[in-house]
């Protein structure tokens, strides 16, 4: 899809969205520019995303993709002092917000690198909008995992092993979430001051104070990133913790069964042998008496552990 801000006369910023190839080569042909595809906009090396060439700049970053898409997705942007050409492939929230700022009818945005700096600080307000969500999901995980687990001891082991298996799945989700604004975080730490060096000459004053701005703000949200990480790893480690003591406590209940079973069971099998010169057989009370053998040996296992301490 194509698309011009304000207007396809005079454009300050062409949009391709999931661009077609006829698409790119028409714009490619109009601009004299050479159109990233996305395999160029994928690659990884900074010499790959951070390219200049006369009043042309070219950069490339990772966007973590909104809605159900997961992951994360290239972003291609191609500036001069009149035009920028913006490359992507999914819906982001800063282009749709910046493409209503273009066509305001009170102040709109009136240059190419403005229209660049809009959508950058879209892209870091969606950002921090989604850490503060992590953030959020990781306070609440960390009431259910410590507060809950301590103050309802008598849930059941199923119940209780199915909320603990349910937070593994949440931190998880969390974390694969937080690695991609992670990588997009880096993405845009290399091309802000790239562009903000290359576009000294051209850029408004006040451009370039909003790009430093950003910076700033890239910084405190990088800082940010790495305490929920450490809060997941945390998390993490936590319900591991607890899932092999409820582990632990069935082994161990398992284990005291065991024990006290061994006892009675001795002195049943013991009695049950069919010899002829067992003494006990002939006893008046034998049978009460052996009852009476098999529950004490089976209580003194019992009063043991209590008295220890291990039960």
């Amino acid at each position: 899809m194509l698309n011009f801000y304000p207007s396809s006369e005079h454009p300050l910023w062409i949009d391709l969205f999931n661009p077609t190839d006829s698409e790119t080569q028409s714009i490619a042909k109009a601009l004299d520019i050479e159109v990233p595809a996305r395999a160029d906009l994928e690659a990884i090396e900074s010499s790959s995303r951070l390219q200049s060439e006369g009043a042309w700049i070219r950069v490339s970053t990772p966007v973590s993709a909104h809605g159900e898409y997961e992951g994360t997705t290239p972003v291609g942007f191609v500036l001069s002092p009149k035009v920028l050409v913006t490359v992507r492939y999914t819906e982001l929230q800063a282009f749709d917000a910046t493409a209503k700022a273009c066509n305001k009818s009170e102040h709109p945005l009136t240059g190419s690198a403005e229209v660049f700096a809009s959508l950058i600080e879209g892209m870091i307000d969606y950002g921090a909008d989604m850490l503060e969500q992590i953030g959020n999901t990781l306070n609440t995980l960390s009431s259910n995992v410590f507060h809950e687990y301590r103050t309802q001891k008598s849930r059941s082991i199923r119940r209780k092993n199915r909320e603990l298996k349910g937070a593994l799945l949440e931190i998880g989700s969390s974390g694969n979430r937080l690695s991609q604004i992670r990588e997009a975080l880096l993405g845009l730490q290399r091309i802000i001051p790239f562009v903000s060096e290359k576009a000294k000459g051209w850029a408004k004053p006040e451009v370039q104070a909003r790009l430093k701005t950003v910076s700033g703000d890239l910084v405190s949200l990088a800082d940010f990133e790495v305490h929920l990480s450490n809060k997941i790893q945390f998390l993490l480690d936590a319900t591991l913790g607890f899932i092999n003591t409820e582990q632990n406590d069935i082994f161990k209940v398992l284990t005291i069964v065991t024990v006290v079973g061994i006892p009675p069971t001795f002195f049943a099998s013991m009695w049950g042998m069919n010899f002829h010169d067992m003494p006990e057989y002939s006893w008046s009370f034998g049978y009460e008496f052996g009852l009476l053998v098999i529950i004490v040996s089976t209580l003194v296992p019992i009063i043991w552990f209590k008295w220890r301490g291990w039960w």
